[in-house]
This record gives C-alpha cells, sequence and structure tokens, in this order.
C-alpha cells in the first residue's frame, strides 16, 4: 500500500505542476493563434511574404523551430515534409506527462482501493469497526486522488492536442505555400 501511496502523491504533485503549466501556457496559445489568424489575412491578399513574416515567433517555440527550418528548405518536397514529421512527433512527446496522469491516475486509484479492502474486511469479521473504518478511509481517499490526477490529466491533454492540432495544420499549410512558390519559380 505504502508504493501506491507514495506513487499517487508523486503523481498529484506532478499533476498540480502540469495546472499551473497549463493555466500559463493557456492564454499564449489563444495570443499565439490570434497572431496567426492575423498572418493568414495577407495570405488571402495575395501577399506570401507578408503572411511569413507575420507568423509569430513567440508562444509556441517547437513551432518556431520547425517554421525557420521549413523557410531554410526553400520549398523542398522531401526536406519539409521531414520536418512536420519531425514536429508531429515533438507534439507527442509534449502530451506524454497528461496522457501519463490520465492513465496513471485511475489505475493508481484503484490500485489504492483494492488494497485496503482486505484489512477492512477482516477487521469487519472481527468486529474492529474503527480498523475497517481506517481502511476504508485509505480506500475511498486514493480513489478520489487518483480521478483528480486523471481530471488534471484530461483537462490538459485535449486543450493540447487542439492547440498542437491547430500548429500542425498551420506547419502544414505554410509547407504547401512554400512547395508552391518553389514550383512557381
Amino acid at each position: 500500500m505504502i508504493p501506491v501511496v507514495i506513487l499517487l502523491l508523486a503523481l498529484i504533485v506532478i499533476a498540480i505542476i502540469t495546472l499551473f503549466n497549463f493555466f500559463a501556457d493557456y492564454s499564449a496559445h489563444i495570443k499565439w493563434l490570434k497572431e496567426m489568424e492575423h498572418s493568414y489575412s495577407e495570405y488571402v491578399k495575395g501577399d506570401i511574404a507578408g503572411m511569413l513574416a507575420k507568423v509569430p515567433s513567440k508562444g509556441c517555440p517547437e513551432f518556431t523551430s520547425c517554421f525557420d527550418k521549413l523557410i531554410d528548405t526553400k520549398g523542398d518536397k522531401a526536406a519539409c515534409d521531414m520536418i512536420v514529421a519531425s514536429y508531429e512527433i515533438v507534439v507527442d512527446k509534449k502530451l506524454a506527462k497528461s496522457r501519463l496522469l490520465l492513465k496513471l491516475g485511475p489505475m493508481l486509484g484503484l490500485m489504492g482501493t483494492l488494497i485496503p479492502m482486505g484489512p477492512a474486511l477482516v477487521g469487519l469479521a472481527a468486529g474492529d469497526i474503527s480498523s475497517m473504518a481506517i481502511n476504508m478511509q485509505v480506500a475511498f481517499s486514493t480513489t478520489v486522488v487518483g480521478m483528480l490526477i486523471a481530471a488534471i490529466g484530461l483537462i490538459s491533454l485535449s486543450a493540447d492536442k487542439r492547440f498542437y492540432a491547430h500548429t500542425l495544420n498551420d506547419l502544414q499549410f505554410i509547407s504547401e505555400i512554400l512547395q508552391k512558390n518553389e514550383t512557381e519559380k
């Protein structure tokens, strides 16, 4: 039981840090998406260079790094595809912590529920109600903590997946624009 509780405590600390990071990143992500929309207005006007100049350079370092690499490729299709694929790997790695919280929280919560149930039932059979009550408190507490960890993981994962889907779409769009621009030259 002790290792399960220690792991749950470690996960709740990670979950709280993830939650604070989520709130800090969320407003930056919203701002970044709005700035990206402004850059698309230049593309609609037919000004590709103006659009590329207005792509935000702050708010998503992974995107900025891949964007700079895309510009350096000068529209080479294979290189552009490789850069976009590498971005997908980076994004998948960034989402791993939230996925871990989402999956491990309920598992450890369930383990923390089932392990003290045995001693609780033994206490009940022996007529030791106080022992049973203590074990039941531990059982239900670990379930609640596990579900809280999963909820934080789910919220963080959902929002981050949506943001990174936007950025991936933007990178693919920019890649196609660069490739099209290169073939027209």
